[in-house]
C-alpha cells in the first residue's frame, strides 16, 4: 500500500468515526504526561483533515461538518408536514406520510398515541418497543403496564386522564436508545403534537424525552423532581415535570421511590389549591 493510500484509508477511517459520534481516542496504553508533548506541524494537521489553516496562515479545502452537527436530512420536510396538520388526525397521517426515516422500514406499525387529549395532562416517552410496535399503541408493554399502575396509584388514568405519547413514533432496532439525528428529525412532530393536544401540564418520562424538550444536556437523575418550562414556539410555553422513566425503574427497583416523589409532585399540582 503507498504512503498516499494509507493517508486516504486513515482519512476515511477518521471521517467515520467522526460521523460516529466519537470525540476522543483511546490509546492502547497509558500516556506518560511526565513527558512533553511535541505539537505535530501544521502542514501535516492540514494534510490530514482538510479546512484547518497551513502554515502561512492558507486554509485547504474545507469539508462537510459531520452529520451530527448538521441538521438531518429531511428536517426541513418533517417541519412542513407538522405546520401543516390542523387536527391530531392530520399530524397522524403527516407523519405515516414521512417516509425519510429508515426506522419507518424496520418498523411493523407507526405508535401515535394513547389516552384521552382533553385531560390537558400529556405525557411522552422515549420511543415504542416491541409490545408498542405490534400493537401500534404507546406504553402497552411491560414497562407501561407498571406506569399505569403509578398513575392509578394517585388517581390517573388512561380512559380519561392523561394522554401518552413518544419522541419517536416508531420503534428503533432491538429497542436501542434514539440517536440525536432521528431525535431531531421527529421533533417538529412532537412539538406540533404538543400544540394540537393543548394540554396545561407535560410529563417527560426518561432522559430522552426530558434532555430532548428542554433543550438539556443535564441527565434524567439530575432533571427530575422538580417542574420546568418546556418552550413550545415563540407565543407558549408550557410546565413540564421530568421524571424516570418506567423500564428504567423495571432494572432500578430502588429508583421508584424517587418515581413516587415525583408522583406526589404531579399529584399536587393537579388538585385544586
Amino acid at each position: 500500500m503507498t504512503e498516499a493510500m494509507t493517508q486516504e484509508a486513515l482519512l476515511a477511517a477518521l471521517r467515520l468515526q467522526i460521523d460516529w459520534g466519537a470525540e476522543e481516542a483511546l490509546e492502547a496504553a497509558p500516556i506518560d504526561r511526565t513527558v512533553p508533548r511535541v505539537a505535530a506541524p501544521a502542514e501535516a494537521v492540514a494534510s490530514i483533515l482538510p479546512g484547518m489553516p497551513a502554515k502561512g496562515g492558507r486554509e485547504a479545502q474545507p469539508r462537510a461538518l459531520p452529520a451530527r452537527l448538521a441538521p438531518p436530512p429531511g428536517a426541513t420536510r418533517a417541519a412542513a408536514l407538522a405546520a401543516q396538520a390542523d387536527s391530531l388526525a392530520a399530524l397522524r397521517a403527516a407523519m405515516a406520510e414521512f417516509d425519510t426515516s429508515p426506522l419507518r422500514e424496520t418498523a411493523t406499525n407507526l405508535v401515535f398515541a394513547d389516552g384521552v387529549p382533553e385531560s390537558g395532562l400529556m405525557l411522552i416517552g422515549e420511543a415504542p418497543g416491541g409490545d408498542e410496535d405490534r400493537l401500534g399503541r404507546p406504553f402497552v408493554g411491560v414497562s407501561g403496564q407498571l406506569l399505569d399502575r403509578m398513575l392509578g396509584s394517585i388517581g390517573l388514568h388512561r380512559e380519561s386522564g392523561f394522554y401518552i405519547t413518544n419522541i419517536l413514533p416508531f420503534r428503533p432496532p432491538g429497542n436501542r436508545t434514539p440517536t440525536d439525528a432521528e431525535i431531531a428529525l421527529f421533533l417538529p412532530f412532537v412539538l406540533r403534537h404538543i400544540v394540537l393536544a393543548k394540554p396545561r401540564q407535560l410529563v417527560l418520562l426518561g432522559g430522552v424525552a426530558a434532555k430532548a424538550l428542554l433543550r438539556s444536556k443535564e441527565g434524567i437523575t439530575r432533571l427530575r423532581g422538580r417542574w420546568h418550562q418546556v418552550t413550545i414556539d415563540d407565543n407558549q410555553s408550557l410546565p413540564a415535570l421530568a421524571t424516570l422513566h418506567p423500564a428504567y425503574l423495571l432494572r432500578n427497583p430502588a429508583a421508584k421511590r424517587d418515581a413516587w416523589a415525583d408522583l406526589l409532585l404531579l399529584q399536587r399540582s393537579l388538585t385544586p389549591q
